[in-house]
C-alpha cells in the first residue's frame, strides 16, 4: 500500500477542507485515496488571478507621451509664481514613469501638489496609476510610504488598486506589509468587495500564525481589521475574525482604556470588547443561532483569547488591583473602565465556561485559522473577481471620459488665454499708433 505522510498542519488543512465540501473526515484512514485528493491544497489560488492583475486594460488607454523634465520644470515654475498646477498636468507625470528614479521624482511632486497654495485634490485615475506604476518598476515601498502617509500625499485608492497593492505583497509572502495595507482599508472603511475581505483575512491570519510579538498599537490595528472585515462576512471564517478581533482591542481597552480604542479608528465606541469577543463564542455555541449553518471554532482563535485573557489576569496584583501605571506618565483614572477591568474573573469564568459547551457539541476543530482562511479563499476567490472585472472596466471607460472632458478644457482654456492676450497686444498697438 502507498503511504503519505503528512505533517500536522496539512493534516488539519485536509481534515477542514473535507468537512466544507461534506466528505468524510475517515477518507484519510486510507492513504491511497488521499493522494488523489490532495490536489486540492497545492493549488495556489486564493491568490488573484492574472486575468485581474493583468495590466494591458489599463496600458491600452490612450496616454499623452510627455518629457518629465519638462513637466517637472513648467510645474516648478508655476509654483514660483504662486499659480496652480492642475491635476492633469500631475496625471501626465505619473503616466509618462518609466524607471525606478522616475517614481521617485513624482513622489516629489504628488507631495508638492498635495501642499500647493491652491491644494488640488488628485484625481482617482492618478492613484490607480501610480499604484500601477509603483508596482511595475519594483517600488512598492514607495507605494506602502504614500498610503500610511495618505494624508500628506493625497493617495487614496479604490477597492480594486486596495487589492492590487496587497495581492502584491502576499504573493511575495511580505504578511507584516500587507497588513499595514489592511489597516489602511480598514480607516478607509474600504472591506466592500469580498475579493477584498479574502485577501485581507488571508494576509492577517498568515501575519498572525507566524506569532509575531505585538505591540499595543499593532494590536489595536489587527483587531479593528478582523473584526470589520470579520463583521462583513457571514461564515465560520467572519466569526472566528470577529472573535479574534474583539478579543484583542479587549486587550487594548483593559491596558489602556476605551478612548485608546476608539481614538482615530472607526470603531463602535462602547465599552466591553472582551465581553462582545464572548459573545461571539456564546453565539457559536448556541444551537439556535443559525441552525441553517453550523458555526464551528478553530483551536487557534480560542487559544489566542484564552491568552489575552491569562496576560490580563496577570496584569492584576493577588488583591484584585491593577498594578501601579507607568511612571513616565500618570494616566487619568476613568471609573467606567475602572468597572470593566473589575469584570476580568467573570469574563475567565465565562471563557471557561463556554469552551466547555464547544467542545461538547463538536463546535472545536483542530485545524489553525490560517487553513479555515486559506480554504475559503480557494472557493470563494474566483467567482469574486469576475464582478470587480467588470466594474473595473467600466470604471476605467468612465475615468477616461473624465479625463478627454478636462483635456477639452484645457485646450479651450488655452485658446481663450492666448486670444486674449493676442486682443491685448493689438490694443496696445493700436494706442501706440494713435
Amino acid at each position: 500500500m502507498l503511504t503519505v505522510c503528512l505533517s500536522k498542519h496539512d493534516f488539519d488543512s485536509a481534515v477542514l477542507s473535507f468537512r466544507r465540501r461534506n466528505i468524510p473526515p475517515s477518507v484519510l484512514q486510507f492513504p491511497v485515496c488521499l493522494t488523489g485528493l490532495l490536489s486540492v491544497f497545492t493549488a495556489r489560488r486564493w491568490l488573484l488571478s492574472a486575468a485581474y492583475t493583468d495590466p494591458k486594460v489599463w496600458e491600452a488607454r490612450m496616454t499623452e507621451p510627455h518629457n518629465l523634465a519638462a513637466l517637472a520644470s513648467m510645474m516648478d515654475r508655476t509654483y514660483d509664481r504662486n499659480f496652480p498646477v492642475s491635476s492633469l498636468t500631475v496625471s501626465r507625470f505619473v503616466d509618462n514613469i518609466s524607471s525606478r528614479e522616475e517614481v521617485d521624482q513624482a513622489e516629489y511632486y504628488l507631495y508638492k501638489f498635495r501642499h500647493s497654495p491652491n491644494c488640488w485634490y488628485l484625481r482617482d485615475w492618478t492613484i490607480h496609476s501610480w499604484i500601477r506604476q509603483c508596482l511595475k518598476y519594483g517600488a512598492k515601498d514607495k507605494a506602502l510610504h504614500t498610503l500610511k502617509n495618505k494624508v500628506q500625499y493625497g493617495i487614496f485608492p479604490n477597492d480594486f488598486t486596495f487589492n492590487l497593492l496587497l495581492d502584491s505583497f502576499i504573493k511575495d509572502k511580505d504578511f507584516k506589509s500587507a497588513c499595514f495595507v489592511v489597516e489602511e482599508i480598514m480607516l478607509q472603511e474600504a472591506f466592500d468587495l469580498h475579493s477584498t475581505q479574502i485577501l485581507s483575512l488571508y494576509a492577517l491570519s498568515n501575519y498572525l500564525s507566524a506569532k509575531p510579538q505585538l505591540t499595543i498599537l499593532e494590536e489595536r490595528s489587527l483587531g479593528a481589521s478582523l473584526l470589520l472585515c470579520g463583521l462583513k462576512q457571514h461564515s465560520t471564517v467572519g466569526l472566528s475574525a470577529q472573535l479574534l478581533g474583539n478579543a484583542l482591542l479587549g486587550k487594548v481597552e483593559f491596558l489602556k482604556g476605551i478612548h485608546n480604542v476608539f481614538k482615530g479608528m472607526p470603531l463602535f465606541w462602547a465599552r466591553g470588547y472582551l465581553g462582545r469577543s464572548l459573545d461571539v463564542m456564546e453565539a457559536a455555541a448556541s444551537k439556535s443561532h443559525n441552525p441553517t449553518f453550523e458555526y464551528v471554532f478553530v483551536v487557534f482563535q480560542l487559544d489566542l483569547v484564552n491568552a489575552v485573557l491569562q496576560e490580563l489576569s496577570s496584569h492584576t496584583d493577588s488583591s484584585g488591583e491593577p498594578l501601579e501605571k507607568d511612571d513616565k506618565k500618570e494616566e487619568e483614572v476613568d471609573e467606567d473602565d475602572l468597572a470593566e477591568k473589575a469584570k476580568l474573573p467573570k469574563y475567565v469564568s465565562r471563557f471557561e465556561e463556554l469552551m466547555s459547551q464547544l467542545e461538547s457539541r463538536g463546535k472545536v476543530e483542530p485545524a489553525s485559522f490560517k487553513a479555515s482562511v486559506t480554504a475559503m479563499s480557494e472557493q470563494q476567490l474566483a467567482d469574486a473577481e469576475k464582478p470587480d472585472l467588470e466594474e473595473y472596466l467600466s470604471q476605467v471607460q468612465s475615468w477616461e471620459a473624465e479625463r478627454r472632458q478636462l483635456i477639452h478644457r484645457e485646450q479651450e482654456t488655452r485658446q481663450k488665454a492666448e486670444q486674449e492676450k493676442q486682443e491685448r497686444l493689438a490694443a496696445r498697438a493700436a494706442a501706440q499708433q494713435a
